[in-house]
């Protein structure tokens, strides 16, 4: 009677934790292992889709975003060119007025990648009606008058080729030159051994007083802050990083009203100066051979139709003030580019062409390669989390079993220790009885 007695009580215990405890447990390892496998499942199907109508879209607004940005900062450079045309001309003022003109860049410090605020201007001078420098602030520091020049020789100027001189006595009040982007050429060793492209964009506007022309003030903006706009992103990505890599062909890059590209991931393809201060050749189909040889790789766009035919086209509807996009096959690859123009102009930089133009590159067979690793690698992670949800419940049951039969036994000796010695048992009548 008493085993009968026991079995019941093992059952009602067993019974009770299966109902408060079992079948939660079950139900929330159900729902969290359903919400894995929901997750990879959706997580794996968005990687592995390809580059659909929607996803072009997104890149083609973004690169139209990034092109207004451009023109924006530009807009600012021109507008603190004139206004250091009121500034007391001092070269206290001066210096301090550039040194709190900063922004933010990625640089590499101590062989360590840090965010720094970086003054915008590397150089900011006054300049009278005859070309010579009167005031002279470069990196920050107060240029002694030995080491100013006179500016209308434009050997004299800091690239021996500048003639923002001659450019900016010609203007009316109130107008600002803006030159091309201007610096020394980096070759393609030089670049893979760490050395990156360095320049400016060149910002002067004219002083008159009554006797006409008086001279300009100038400021040299550091193009890395033009820079930072292209290459510190991945169309495909919402991040930033500190260098975009060409070879994934997933990368932005910045082209001028010539063609020619001036922000990219490989500096190498950016148009520079020798050191005489003649201008590196671009690449074409004649000079490719040579150029290779030579280690060089300026890249102008008009000039590639003999390496990729879309190229041109894209860069002459860009110039033609039109944004856009185009998915074309090259070499055996899918490729796609979107691309808008930077509505910033000036009298040098005419409608419709404008300032230039930004482009956004995908190689969508490369994209769809690392969407398919990243869907593997996703399955392979869901699959692991759910047996090890498995494993944890096959574990939880079995200990849950053992709590709950060690628990019986305890009540049926409470109960039996409660029990005087000679009672007799408790009988079950019938309601007839």
């Amino acid at each position: 009677m008493s085993e009968t007695k026991e079995g019941k009580q093992f059952f009602t215990v067993a019974r009770v934790f299966f109902l408060l405890i079992v079948i939660p447990l079950l139900l929330a390892s159900f729902l969290i292992a359903n919400g894995i496998f929901q997750l990879g499942d959706i997580s794996k199907k968005g990687a592995a889709a390809v580059l659909d109508q929607k996803a072009q879209e997104e890149i083609t607004m973004r690169t139209a975003a990034i092109a207004e940005n451009v023109a924006y900062f530009l807009q600012e450079c021109e507008k603190d060119t004139l206004v250091a045309t009121i500034l007391p001309a001092d070269a206290e003022t001066y210096k301090e007025f550039m040194l709190k003109n900063r922004q933010a860049l990625w640089v590499k410090k101590d062989g360590k990648l840090v965010k720094s605020s970086e003054p915008v201007y590397m150089e900011m001078a006054l300049v009278d009606r005859a070309g010579n420098e009167i005031i002279k602030i470069t990196n920050g520091a107060i240029v002694p008058k030995s080491g100013r020049v006179n500016v209308s020789d434009p050997a004299n100027t800091i690239y021996k080729a500048e003639d923002y001189f001659a450019r900016t006595k010609n203007l009316d009040k109130g107008d600002v030159y803006v030159s091309h982007i201007t610096g020394w050429y980096v070759n393609r060793t030089d670049f893979e051994k760490g050395k990156r492209f360095e320049g400016i964009i060149r910002f002067a506007t004219p002083l008159y007083d009554k006797q006409g022309f008086a001279g300009f003030v100038t400021l040299a903006l550091d193009v890395r802050h033009l820079a930072r706009f292209t290459d510190n992103i991945i169309p495909t990505q919402a991040g930033y990083v500190f260098e975009s890599d060409s070879s994934t062909g997933n990368y932005a890059y910045m082209v001028d009203d010539r063609g020619l590209i001036i922000s990219h991931p490989d500096d190498y393809n950016i148009a520079g100066l020798y050191t005489d201060g003649t201008p590196v050749p671009p690449v074409t189909s004649e000079t490719l051979d040579s150029m290779v040889k030579k280690d060089e790789g300026v890249l102008n766009l008009f000039l590639l139709g003999f390496m990729d035919p879309a190229l041109p086209e894209v860069a002459k509807d860009a110039a033609a003030g039109h944004s856009g996009s185009k998915i074309y096959k090259f070499g055996g690859y899918t490729k796609f580019v979107a691309y808008a123009p930077i509505p910033f102009y000036s009298a040098n930089y005419p409608q419709p062409a404008g300032f230039g133009w930004i482009g956004m590159g995908l190689d969508v067979d490369k994209f769809n390669e690392m969407s398919l690793a990243t869907s593997q690698r996703i399955e392979k992670e869901a699959s692991a989390w759910i047996k090890t949800i498995i494993l944890i419940i096959v574990v939880a049951m079995i200990i849950l079993f053992l709590i709950s039969a060690l628990l019986s036994k305890g009540i049926t000796r409470s109960i039996e220790a409660e029990v005087p010695e000679g009672a007799e048992e408790p009988q079950d009548y019938d309601d007839e009885d």
